[in-house]
């Protein structure tokens, strides 16, 4: 079974091929950079321009067909909108083109499973802007991730109360916890935990390998896909404003 992951909701977009269980090939890119390795003005470049080479370079790398493919999986958020919706629409056109069944995946929930060396608490933080910050709070134990959250959008400051109630420590990982680190070390002290990101997985990758148990074990999971915003678009609310 091949499992292409497609990630466009954080910072730096990754395309990974999972081949029953096994990473087989994945490309990261951050913004500004491009699917051949050139890098690009960070303020005119997004997602959509690199997306399509880079899953291109992967099925390369892997030296596999879009025909060869199992099913897709995509992070569905939260996370950057527009990122949201450049990974959906390019995902569920090469679907339908192709006939390939897709599945979504939490973006929180991929970047927490891209931890597998850590047991414990682990709290999925992703920068929001505006101050905040997407987050979910999971429990890894035996290479098992139990959920304890929902997926939110919220001050940083009530994540450090949640971690503070379950009187733990607890591992950070995503690109708010280098944001907030100095705040998260400040506040929680001996219960706040990091680890590199460059040393870890894509979220690309974690996305194919939960998309691949999520589509060998329940096919009732592969439905149309929506993306999770969890608040209103910069546009809407100057929209609401005006009204």
């Amino acid at each position: 079974m091949r499992t292409l992951g497609v990630d466009t909701a954080t910072s730096s977009a990754s395309v990974a091929i999972i081949e029953d269980g096994l990473l087989v090939a994945e490309k990261i890119v951050p913004r500004g950079g491009s699917a051949n390795g050139s890098t690009l003005n960070p303020f005119r470049s997004n997602h959509a321009e690199i997306l399509l080479p880079l899953i291109a370079s992967v099925l390369q790398t892997a030296s596999v067909s879009l025909s060869e493919l199992s099913v897709f999986a995509v992070s569905i958020g939260p996370g950057s909108f527009t990122g949201l919706r450049i990974g959906l629409s390019t995902v569920k056109g090469l679907a339908y083109g192709w006939d390939i069944p897709v599945v979504g995946v939490s973006t929180l929930l991929a970047n927490a499973a891209r931890v597998t060396d850590y047991d414990g608490f682990i709290c999925s933080l992703l920068d929001a802007r505006k101050k905040e910050v997407y987050a979910a709070l999971f429990r890894r134990s035996g290479g098992s991730l139990e959920r304890l959250s929902e997926d939110s959008v919220l001050d940083i400051r009530k994540i450090i109360d949640l971690v503070h109630k379950h009187d733990a420590r607890c591992l950070f990982i995503g690109d708010a916890a280098g944001v907030y680190e100095k705040l998260l070390t400040e506040s929680l002290r001996d219960k706040v935990c990091f680890r590199g990101e460059n040393t870890r997985p894509s979220v690309a990758a974690a996305v194919a390998r939960l998309g691949e148990g999520c589509a060998s074990s329940d096919r009732q999971a592969l439905l149309p896909l929506a993306p999770i915003y969890l608040r209103s678009s910069e546009a809407e609310s100057k929209r609401k404003m005006r009204c």
